[in-house]
């Protein structure tokens, strides 16, 4: 999700590279953003075996987490594996010139490519402190949205790697988005037909070592705007989840799938379920790589809370919007926590 102004904006990854012991100012988080380095320790995310799951658990999961990992998923751990290797060699092994042929679009928020920046400086959002991360995004689907030359061709598997791995996720996102909607009571196809078609992205998130990372977050806290998001880490940890007021560590495990529910679940289960709150934080010595594949509706979609849920001792909480111009509030007042769901809510 990106981002105007590319050609204004130093890689994160150069500045690290450079050898600075302090962050630039526009990198430093105001006081009451910055992270806290003693989270709680003792509640982990819940995991949920997709081989014999019990929707119980699911249900508990996406009421009080909205976040879980999966395992016996179903994805090759093979696959993983080279997409992270694959995503690592461009960040890692490819010089910064051949990277900077693949830049996003100064012209357009949400571009595909290699960037850094990720709201428009036109934004009312545009003091805010920047992240100290770079991606590269790639759109992925429907399939006319796909255009693998815009992607890296090194290592020379990257493409044929990422289009693989897009397949797997969607068939992921379909199975998971089943589960759920049977866990909060809905036949298994629900929440798929209200989102429609998905409409795909994988952005590879690469975080550099930080000097000063009680200043700076890897990326601010937020919710997803779309559907469900599954994401896979390395072993350097970074992602944290907001669980009532607390932020909690999702420590990686070894070839599982971190399942966030985002906001368009959140408005069709009525709020029975919570989209997560999450955000990164930046490590002093290591680099850390993230991959995240979002599946959100068309720009076109009405969303609504679905009709089964609601009767008169739960009326509808959210009004119907528009996907697309749900997603034009996030890039023009960013994201901040979940205030673009909350300014959804009805008065009660």
């Amino acid at each position: 999700m990106e981002v105007s102004d590319e050609g204004n904006v130093t890689r994160v990854q150069s500045l690290a590279q450079s050898g600075l012991s302090r962050v630039p100012p526009q990198y430093i988080q105001p006081p009451q953003t910055r992270p806290v380095r003693q989270p709680d320790p003792t509640q982990t995310l819940p995991v949920i075996d997709l081989s014999s799951f019990d929707l119980a658990a699911v249900a508990h999961a996406c009421r009080h987490w909205g976040a879980f990992h999966v395992t016996n998923h179903g994805v090759p751990p093979s696959l993983l594996a080279a997409l992270r290797r694959a995503a690592l060699s461009f960040f890692i092994d490819t010089p910064m010139p051949e990277k900077l042929r693949y830049a996003c679009s100064p012209a357009a928020p949400a571009s595909e490519g290699y960037g850094s920046k990720m709201l428009a400086s036109t934004s009312e959002s545009s003091s805010t402190a920047l992240d100290w991360r770079d991606y590269f995004d790639h759109h992925t689907l429907p399939l006319s949205r796909r255009n693998p030359l815009r992607w890296p061709e090194f290592p020379p598997e990257y493409r044929e790697t990422v289009a693989r791995y897009s397949e797997e996720m969607k068939g992921l996102a379909q199975k998971v988005l089943g589960v759920i909607s049977e866990s909060v009571g809905l036949r298994a196809s629900r929440i798929e037909d209200a989102v429609g078609e998905f409409y795909q992205n994988v952005t590879v998130s690469y975080y550099p070592p930080c000097p000063e990372p009680d200043l700076t977050l890897g990326l601010q806290s937020h919710s997803d705007m779309g559907a469900i998001t599954l994401l896979i880490q390395d072993d350097v940890g970074g992602l944290q989840v907001l669980k009532g007021d607390t932020w909690v560590n999702v420590q990686p495990l070894q070839d599982a799938v971190l399942v966030l529910l985002a906001d368009q679940t959140e408005i069709i289960t009525n709020g029975k379920y919570r989209s997560c709150e999450h955000r990164a934080i930046t490590n002093p010595d290591r680099a850390r790589l993230s991959v995240a594949t979002f599946h959100d509706p068309a720009k076109t979609v009405k969303i609504s809370p679905a009709s089964e849920l609601i009767n008169e001792s739960s009326p509808a909480k959210y009004r119907d919007v528009v996907y697309g111009d749900y997603v034009l509030s996030w890039y023009t007042k960013g994201p901040e926590g979940k205030r673009n769901i909350d300014a959804l809510v009805l008065d009660s």
